[in-house]
């Protein structure tokens, strides 16, 4: 074994390219569009039926009950389209 097969980590010559490091947002780990808009859309599903829930424990007006149910049904229509668009 030579001088010049032992790695000498303190060795001053030409810099070796350094490990690149992954483009923002374009790593493994990275969270996409859909994953966020699923998110809020279950948010939406859960806020607007529990805002129907205490709607209907506070006697509240029937156009109220009507809308928060059916901001409920759009929110979870739309996870519904997304689920099945998804399987293709």
């Amino acid at each position: 074994m030579t001088h010049q097969d032992h790695q000498d980590p303190y060795h001053l010559g030409t810099p070796q390219a350094a490990p690149t490091a992954p483009a923002p947002g374009g790593g493994p780990d990275a969270v996409s569009r859909g994953d966020v808009l699923r998110t809020l859309l279950w948010a939406v599903v859960v806020l607007s039926a529990v805002a129907n829930m205490a709607l209907s424990f506070a006697g509240a007006a029937a156009p109220l009950h009507l809308a928060s149910g059916v901001v409920t049904v759009l929110a979870a229509g739309a996870l519904v389209v997304r689920g099945l668009r998804g399987r293709r």
